[in-house]
């Protein structure tokens, strides 16, 4: 075989959806069939979707996925061979494999050896490391199979190259975070210059309860060049076509689509996050309290972006300490965003609930209890209209504030899905300056502002009290998050925070918050991964917990 054209399938898999996969499997096989390919490829475990976790330690879906697999072979028999990933079963034993189906069957099976066990990973729980891989033939080519963590590590792919592997094709579900385009490149390339040989690099696309998948999958040539890329948070298809020389397999060059940058980035995570929850949970749309700040704005934002203004629905719900400016903005918003805008005053169920705790507080002067009665008057009124009309409540607090319990549980934490959960409120400043000046085809908002630049300019607060404003509490938020992010995604010693310029007593403080806030972080919303050490599957601290840096 002189040339070979494979297809690059970056699609967008549900997990435990096995016919649903298939059926989506086999379409984007037919459409590469008509172009005339002789291999397809998918991503990791697409038969059953990425990540399946405990899904596989269940017999009857570990035989369905199986069963799937032998029948999209028998399906897809008369064309091009599949390369797609599924969970394989052999002696006992169960592997995350990548299966090759040609003829009718299940040509082969390469399985997963680097199970990653680190961060948001945790395959040694449900799946058993493989042997080292060997590669596979395909119509005259010896192609290695290795499977997601595969090639971080140099082992398997040196390890294919001494058997005769010509060229790579693996197969990936890796999920965003900031640095990650970046550092999937290193490892492709490094790998590439280890073995000289090219490598194919088909990524999912999609958003899983709190990860998300932003496709970007490519080709390198055996001399390291990128000879294609897909595009970043979309589905996506390309033909590329490897030509064989006296050097080997050379790609010939194909479409490269940009990468976005940072900010459009992290956006488009939480409008695919928010929209596969949504969707993909069968959510008939949001519910959010608007209050006339830009943490809220941002999400309606997100929100409309995801799902469109007919999905969205914001409430304001004000009281005595909310002021006209919020009243204003909040409908300014609204109205900006073409959403569904209703005005719920509170005020007679917080009055009613301080009378029937009056007797009870008698004597004890108000504080920040009667503030966050508030709060969970508000978090009532929201559940209670998502109770009448279906709609799933969405919380509005960001990174910083839980991180330090800047928060009301069973308040403004109420809800079902948190779309900056991971976001920093300095990045949330930034977001709502990209969107109001940036629109995406994706987007299914408004182009041009989606919300009034005053929401994003004016001093935070959460009006609860009289003149109430987050740096009352908190030190500004630069400041903030630049501690939280060496303390949470660091894990830096506040002597070493310290040294960064910032004032012993401050750190202190924000370390004290941050371990006594987990309690109200376990009982948070999920909300879409955006950095590298997100709270909940990245980052697991015991809610009992007496250690301090400051202690000696």
């Amino acid at each position: 075989m002189k040339s070979i054209r494979m297809h690059l399938v970056q699609a967008n898999p549900v997990v435990g959806d096995i016919d649903g996969n298939v059926a989506l499997a086999m379409a984007r096989w037919a459409q590469a069939r008509a172009a005339g390919a002789d291999l397809v490829i998918f991503s990791e475990l697409f038969i059953v979707g990425y990540p399946p976790e405990d899904l596989v330690l269940k017999p009857v879906f570990l035989r369905r996925a199986m069963d799937a697999a032998h029948a999209l072979a028998l399906s897809c028999a008369d064309g091009p061979g599949i390369v797609i990933g599924c969970p394989w079963e052999v002696e006992g034993r169960v592997f995350n494999a990548a299966l090759l189906l040609e003829g009718g069957s299940v040509k082969a099976a390469s399985l997963k050896r680097q199970l990653p066990n680190y961060g948001v990973f945790d395959e040694m729980r449900v799946f058993c490391p493989g042997p080292v891989p060997s590669p596979v033939d395909f119509r005259g080519v010896r192609l290695g199979l290795p499977v997601c963590e595969d090639i971080w590590k140099p082992d398997v792919c040196r390890e294919l190259r001494r058997q005769g592997a010509e060229i790579l094709v693996s197969i990936n579900g890796s999920p965003f975070d900031v640095n990650k385009q970046g550092r999937r490149l290193e490892a492709a390339s490094s790998r590439v210059r280890e073995t000289g040989l090219p490598m194919v690099y088909v990524n999912q696309f999609g958003g899983q309860d709190e990860l998300v998948f932003d496709g970007a999958s490519f080709v390198l040539g055996r001399d390291g060049d990128l000879r294609a890329g897909l595009r970043s948070w979309d589905e996506d298809g390309q033909d590329v076509v490897f030509l064989r020389d006296d050097g080997g397999w050379t790609c010939e060059p194909g479409r490269v689509e940009p990468r976005p940058g940072r900010l459009e980035s992290i956006y488009m995570a939480m409008v695919v996050g928010l929209r596969d929850y949504v969707v993909k949970n069968r959510f008939p749309g949001v519910l959010i309290g608007l209050s006339g700040g830009v943490d809220s704005a941002l999400t309606a934002a997100v929100a409309v972006d995801a799902l469109g203004s007919d999905k969205v629905h914001l409430v304001m719900m004000p009281y005595t300490f909310t002021s006209g400016v919020s009243l204003q903005e909040a409908s300014a918003t609204a109205a900006l965003l073409g959403a569904r805008y209703d005005v719920v005053p509170i005020a007679p169920a917080v009055e009613a609930l301080s009378l029937m705790l009056s007797g009870l507080f008698a004597g004890r002067d108000p504080d920040i209890t009667e503030e966050n009665v508030q709060a969970r008057v508000r978090g009532i009124v929201l559940m209670a209209i998502s109770n009448k009309f279906g709609k799933m409540v969405l919380t509005t607090g960001n990174k910083s504030e839980s991180s330090v319990g800047y928060a009301t549980i069973y308040g403004d934490m109420c809800g079902g899905y948190s779309v900056l959960k991971d976001i920093y409120k300095t990045d949330v400043f930034a977001l709502s300056r990209w969107r109001n000046a940036n629109f995406v085809s994706q987007f299914k908002g408004p182009e041009g502002r989606v919300m009034p630049d005053r929401t994003i300019e004016r001093p935070p607060s959460a009006e609860l009290r009289p003149d109430q404003k987050d740096q009352d509490s908190l030190p500004p938020y630069a400041e903030l998050d630049a501690i939280l992010e060496s303390l949470v995604e660091g894990e830096k010693s506040l002597s070493d925070i310290g040294a960064e310029g910032h004032a012993a007593e401050t750190v202190c403080r924000v370390e004290n918050l941050l371990y006594q806030s987990e309690y109200k972080r376990r009982q948070a919303a999920p909300g879409v991964k955006i950095s590298s050490r997100n709270f909940g599957r990245d980052r697991r601290y015991p809610v009992t917990n007496r250690f301090r840096d400051m202690n000696k």
